[in-house]
């Protein structure tokens, strides 16, 4: 069962509305597609909830099938969320995942953050208000539920070794940051690797997740400065498939992961002690 977040209820009932709005309307997607001006596969992703209409397409798909301007509506409660545009389309892969492939090269992995590290980097964007970052935060803290449930997915991280080392809201937060990340290390069904400070590899051009499901396409997401993009092109997730493989195998065993993130915790809190 998925978890539920801001926004996904409306991003469900947009894809069931055009689904059997279309229908009533006796359209195939393609001819839906011509009609509002957009490609086959952009309804297509529509109608499976893989991606949320702009506020364009959202008011020409409501025009196409006289809907009295209900899609605009949900599409702008959906972009209201407290989810970045770029990642709100990954969220149900992520949440039906059976399992997880992430590189960070700058930060923990945000399924393994502590809710203080994760509130020092929402408070790090400009311009948000108190309230909007406690949402952001709450947001990725709902996100993690899905790492307790009776059957997680399989997760296997990759992180560089600058982010064990690299100050996020201080040594009592880092210290803290870096025992969950310890104890989830040790989990069954968790994999934690660090990549060696200094080397040079393909990772260099950014973070990623991947996220593998049993009854659809493998889907990617890749992190940017700004916001991110979700991937569902076969071709470019398997580009970034190769891209994590070969990352793991130039990182760490996990025992000496798990040896080096574990002298991470002791090196934080002797600081705090000094």
């Amino acid at each position: 069962m998925p978890v539920g977040f801001g926004g996904e209820v409306e991003r469900q009932l947009i894809a069931e509305e055009v689904r059997a709005l279309r229908d009533k309307h006796g359209l195939t997607q393609d001819e839906l597609a011509r009609r509002i001006g957009f490609s086959q596969s952009t309804v297509k992703n529509i109608e499976s909830a893989y991606r949320v209409p702009t506020r364009e397409q959202a008011e020409l798909l409501d025009k196409a099938l006289d809907t009295a301007g209900i899609l605009r509506r949900l599409e702008a409660r959906i972009r209201a969320a407290p989810i970045s545009p770029g990642f709100r389309p990954f969220i149900s892969a992520e949440a039906d995942a059976r399992t997880l492939k992430t590189f960070e090269h700058t930060i923990i992995p945000g399924l393994l953050q502590t809710e203080d590290y994760a509130r020092t980097l929402v408070e790090a964007y400009p311009g948000l208000a108190e309230e909007e970052v406690s949402a952001r935060v709450a947001a990725k803290l709902k996100r993690q539920l899905v790492l307790e449930t009776e059957e997680p997915p399989w997760l296997w991280a990759v992180v560089d070794e600058q982010v064990l080392h690299r100050e996020i809201g201080g040594p009592e937060v880092m210290a803290e940051q870096l025992a969950k990340l310890a104890e989830f290390a040790y989990r069954p069904r968790v994999t934690i690797q660090v990549l060696s400070a200094g080397r040079a590899h393909t990772a260099l051009l950014g973070s990623f997740v991947i996220a593998e499901l049993a009854l659809q396409p493998t889907v990617a997401y890749l992190d940017t400065v700004l916001d991110g993009q979700t991937v569902q092109d076969a071709a470019m997730v398997e580009m970034v498939k190769v891209v994590f493989d070969t990352i793991r195998t130039e990182a760490l065993s996990g025992r000496e992961s798990k040896e080096m993130i574990e002298e991470g915790v002791r090196q934080w809190k002797q600081r705090i002690a000094s």
